[in-house]
């Protein structure tokens, strides 16, 4: 059974790597950013060229116009700033401090209220533009962490360049006083760019880790493969840089790459020509490269050569994530971990003896091959909890209680363990992250950011890092190198969600966030902070437990699947619509006595 759910999932993943969603990894998320799009006066875009509009595109429409400058900026960034300074009056074009090639740098911005307009007494329109500073985008598409503090943007709007010109052509506004610094809304870069998935090596070359880059819509389909690989040659997000390696230093690409006979050859000047170093590349751009099949030839100066027949075939044979069977729900009922029914999926045994499955609050079940890692927070005597972890083969045989009490314990989570090595997790107890192994010792982990430690969860590759600390979002990257698990430099993401208590990772590059805007929910949220959206918004109470199978292009499932509690009742996300879990729901348990009434679920989460 287990092998032919490996092969439909696998059959899945084949069949749409060829479709545009590139077996399931989103180029471009259909998450739906703060606000509408930018302005554009019929006929003012640029005939599907992905430039956004120009200056007159807004006729004197002055809301449109303001939209319009704060998405100047977009698209290929040697010609940025000059789309701004369309924008702007002549004498004020100096105000920018311009730079070039790969320092040209674009503050995104998230807008906090609608754009404030006012007439001053000198007859000029002021703008106050309120914000939130989301990140700096780079020539290279890494949206890095922002540099600038400021809350607000103003400037000043007039009618024409020069005092006295009013000819047609310099019809509309312009920008006088701009700031000094180019800015993009977050609106913007959700519609001019394309949201990619590239993928590193970690450390010893055997998993994929994915980051994110932005491409300008407008850059031509056929530099596609050339922008890839230039990625992947300038190497990950500084905060990725701990838990993966890079190309071999003084890698270089040898022209464009070229598409002939219909077969794409990349030329590169790969220092030591190791064929092995070729290969794994070649894995590296199957995955970067998600909606693309066909052949792909990489060739190196000294004329080593590694050809894909077929990269669709290539990306099934190499799947990023060592995923075979699809997501068993599980909760815990009565103090013990209990199967929970599910329509049309799959249920599964509780891997654990009964002898070791009482007192639990919260559980983590993961596979690793033929083994499960298990750890459970159970009870201790004088209301505090411990974990109690184990490894092997189902049902666990043997389990070991820690020996460290704490207050509170969050949920735990599973790294995924280097071939052959010790497995380890994460875990927050007092408000601190500690380590544990499959013997139940934990040892605190530093985090680099300050304030108390709330939630943490890692991604399906078990080397980045979410968590909430001084209640905000941070991501990490685990090194699981030397047997030790340490994080690197963290890197906030920006939001406007406050009350922040649980965090998962949803897709690749997309977190779910339980928070509150004006109300207690569950939000999507971009690792980088761009993109923003509500799940669920009608929970009525701070969600305290949350868990998501992550979306992933191996074991492609149609929808987000995710579960949580709030105000000790569990509930299930499917299709868009919440359920509550019911105690009707939960298998293995003996009915109540008559007139006794059943205990509801709690802390509900995924075996995969």
């Amino acid at each position: 059974m287990n092998r032919r759910r490996a092969l439909l999932g696998l059959l899945c993943a084949a069949l749409l790597a060829f479709v545009a969603a590139g077996c399931g990894i989103p180029d471009q998320t259909d998450l739906q950013v703060d606000g509408s799009g930018p302005a554009v006066s019929a006929g003012a875009s640029s005939s599907g060229s992905g430039e956004p509009p120009t200056r007159a595109a807004s006729g004197t429409d002055r809301e449109a116009f303001v939209e319009n400058f704060l998405s100047a900026a977009a698209g290929e960034p040697e010609r940025a700033y000059a789309r701004v300074k369309q924008f702007i009056a002549r004498e004020d074009r100096d105000r920018l401090a311009e730079k070039q090639g790969s320092e040209v740098v674009i503050n995104v911005v998230r807008l906090t209220e609608k754009p404030v307009i006012t007439q001053n007494a000198s007859g000029l329109l002021t703008v106050r533009v309120p914000v939130q500073q989301v990140g700096v985008l780079r020539a290279n598409g890494v949206l890095g962490p922002p540099v600038a503090t400021d809350t607000e943007y103003r400037f000043s709007l007039r009618g024409s360049a020069e005092p006295g010109r009013e000819d047609v052509e310099d019809a509309g506004y312009y920008v006088t006083d701009p700031p000094p610094v180019l800015l993009l809304s977050t609106v913007a870069l959700q519609q001019y760019y394309k949201n990619r998935t590239v993928y590193f090596w970690n450390s010893d070359a055997t998993r994929l880790v994915a980051d994110q880059r932005y491409l300008p819509v407008a850059v031509p389909a056929e530099r596609l493969v050339s922008e890839a690989v230039k990625w992947l040659i300038a190497g990950p997000s500084d905060w990725l840089r701990q838990g993966v390696s890079g190309l071999p230093d003084r890698t270089a690409l040898i022209n464009n790459a070229v598409k002939t006979d219909g077969r794409w050859e990349v030329n590169l000047d790969l220092p030591g020509d190791d064929r092995r170093k070729l290969e794994r590349l070649g894995v590296q751009l199957a995955w970067s490269l998600s909606e693309l099949d066909g052949p792909l030839q990489l060739t190196t100066r000294n004329q080593s050569r590694v050809t894909i027949d077929d990269l669709a075939a290539h990306r099934l044979a190499n799947p990023v994530y060592p995923l075979t069977q699809g997501p068993q729900r599980f909760t815990v009922y009565e103090g013990a971990v209990r199967p929970l029914a599910a329509e049309g999926e799959a249920v599964g045994a509780v891997p654990l003896r009964a002898e070791d499955n009482h007192d639990v609050v919260s559980a983590a079940l993961r596979r690793d091959d033929d083994k499960i890692l298990a750890a459970l927070v159970s009870t201790a005597p004088g209301g505090r909890h411990r974990l109690v972890v184990g490894s092997g083969a189902a049902p666990v045989q043997a389990m070991t209680a820690g020996t460290q009490t704490f207050a509170a314990i969050g949920r735990p989570v599973w790294l995924r363990p280097l071939a052959g090595a010790q497995p380890y997790g994460l875990v927050v107890a007092d408000g601190k992250l500690y380590r544990f192994d499959d013997r139940a010792r934990m040892v605190p982990v530093p985090v680099g950011a300050a304030g108390r430690v709330s939630a943490v969860a890692a991604a399906l590759d078990g080397h980045r890092i979410a968590l909430i600390v001084g209640g905000r979002p941070y991501l990490s990257a685990a090194s699981l190198d030397g047997g030790v698990v340490s994080l690197g430099p963290v890197r906030p993401v920006a939001t406007t969600l406050t009350d922040l208590s649980a965090v998962d990772w949803e897709r690749e590059n997309i977190l779910a966030l339980a928070g509150s805007t004006d109300r207690s929910g569950v939000y999507e949220l971009g690792v980088d902070g761009a993109q923003q959206s509500a799940l669920v918004t009608d929970v009525g109470a701070g969600v305290t437990h949350l868990a998501v199978y992550p979306v992933n292009p191996t074991y492609v499932l149609p929808s987000v699947m995710m579960m949580y509690e709030a105000n000790g009742v569990a509930y299930r996300y499917r299709s868009s619509s919440v359920e509550t879990i019911r105690a009707e729901q939960v298998l293995d348990v003996s009915p109540p006595p008559a007139g006794a009434r059943a205990g509801s679920p709690t802390a509900p989460f995924f075996l995969f």
